[in-house]
């Protein structure tokens, strides 16, 4: 279906000429843009406790502290990251950005609750910029390698998700949780200075209202399966990740691990390997084998919680406190295949949704982006109740519910369809 807010270049708003290619450099850029980015957003999950005491929040607003960021984001994917198909995408990245770093400030030096839980939820949705800069990136590689492009960007913004509650942790544990904010405000702004010398100008060709931008979102959703199919399947995926990293800090707690708070983050981080396969799946995707590539990666992520079953849970009769070792590596391993099998899932889908129609790449990108984060709220919310009722062996269950819901889903698509998607003309 056609609409005023998809309609092609009119007289006098044409693109400023082609942009230039994506080099190796940029992209490396843009991949560290959204990791840098996206850490706002998880980083004060580990730092709820010292910034509760700190600010003294009420018991009943400390969730608030981890909440807010990811409630900002998910208003701006539906509120600011549209803007991308109406204003000129350089300054509207610019101005975003800087936005970010003076609300980011805030926190650093406030001792009020309720401005710090303002400015947490404020850099939240600015934060969404990031959803600004994938299609960015998508709209300067060249179609044949617009998946590889895609996927070296994933990698930076899964790297970034991975690593954030660790670094946010060392920082904290070090200079004081006050010292992350300041650090990323610092970073926000210098990424705005970069980004302000070396984006392309690129002008939509979107001539409708804003408010009949935001009204064609909800017929994009009905008239794009293709966004529907790979955001349900990224849905799912994210709640398995969710659900895994949500708990697992509480289960390498516990005995035989007894993991403190600088354990639990190397364990992060060795979690984090799994991101290596991003720039894998994207070339796929290029090559046409998206779909086996999607299907490989739910397999894996079924494989990955049986395995991280088994290790902190005693699947099949292992005995974690006989080896602790072997049972510490076995969830380590599982983490990074758990990690690896969402990431291709979530890059296979994103190439999908940015070879879709390229004047609503924007739009496409927070509806696809919105979805898979319910789908994260809602793993960790289950695997909240899931651990104080059955502990880590009902976590992975939880988590393996919904890789299972993604297979079996991906396997029906896949026999509806019958067909590769191609890009429109």
């Amino acid at each position: 279906m056609n609409c005023p807010a998809d309609s092609h270049p009119a007289a006098g708003r044409s693109a400023l000429g082609a942009p230039p290619a994506l080099s190796a450099g940029m992209t490396l850029f843009f991949a560290a843009t959204v990791g840098v980015i996206v850490m706002d957003l998880f980083a004060a999950q580990p730092l709820t406790g010292p910034i509760s005491a700190d600010l003294r929040l009420p018991p009943g607003l400390t969730g608030l502290v981890a909440t807010l960021p990811q409630l900002g984001y998910a208003a701006g994917l539906v509120l600011l990251v549209p803007l991308v198909d109406l204003l000129e995408n350089r300054r509207l990245i610019v101005v975003t950005l800087v936005a970010c770093a003076a609300a980011l400030a805030l926190p650093a030096f406030t001792r009020s609750g309720t401005v710090f839980l303002l400015a947490t939820l404020a850099a939240g949705a600015a934060s969404s910029v990031i959803q600004m800069l994938v299609p960015m990136a998508a709209s300067m590689a060249p179609e044949a390698q617009r998946g590889r492009a895609v996927g070296n960007v994933m990698s930076g913004l899964m790297l970034g998700i991975l690593l954030s509650r660790p670094l946010a942790s060392l920082i904290a544990g070090t200079a004081g949780w006050r010292a992350f904010y300041a650090l990323a405000a610092l970073a926000n702004a210098a990424i705005a200075a970069v980004l302000a010398l070396r984006l392309p100008p690129r002008v939509p060709s979107v001539t409708a209202s804003y408010r009949a931008l935001l009204a064609s979102m909800g017929r994009l959703l009905a008239d794009e399966p293709v966004l529907r199919r790979h955001a349900l399947s990224a849905a799912l995926a994210m709640a398995a990740f969710s659900a895994f990293w949500t708990a697992v800090g509480l289960r390498l707690a516990q005995p035989p691990f007894g993991l403190d708070l600088h354990g639990i983050a190397l364990f992060a981080f060795a979690g984090a390997s799994g991101a290596i396969v991003t720039p894998l799946a994207g070339r796929a995707g290029d090559r046409g084998h998206g779909p086996a590539a999607q299907r490989l990666a739910h397999v894996t992520m079924l494989a990955a919680l049986t395995v991280l079953g088994i290790a902190g849970a005693g699947w099949f009769g292992f005995d974690a406190h006989a080896h602790r070792d072997v049972a510490l590596a076995l969830l380590a391993g599982g983490a990074a295949l758990l990690d690896a099998g969402v990431i291709v899932d979530q890059t296979i889908g994103r190439r999908e949704i940015n070879l879709l129609n390229p004047a609503a790449r924007g739009r496409l990108n927070g509806l696809f982006v919105g979805l898979f984060f319910v789908g994260g709220a809602l793993g960790a919310a289950l695997a909240g109740s899931a651990w104080a009722l059955g502990g880590w062996s009902a976590v992975c269950g939880v988590g393996f519910a919904f890789a299972g819901a993604a297979a079996a889903f991906g396997v029906s698509a896949g026999r509806r369809s019958g067909i590769t998607v191609r890009p429109r003309a």
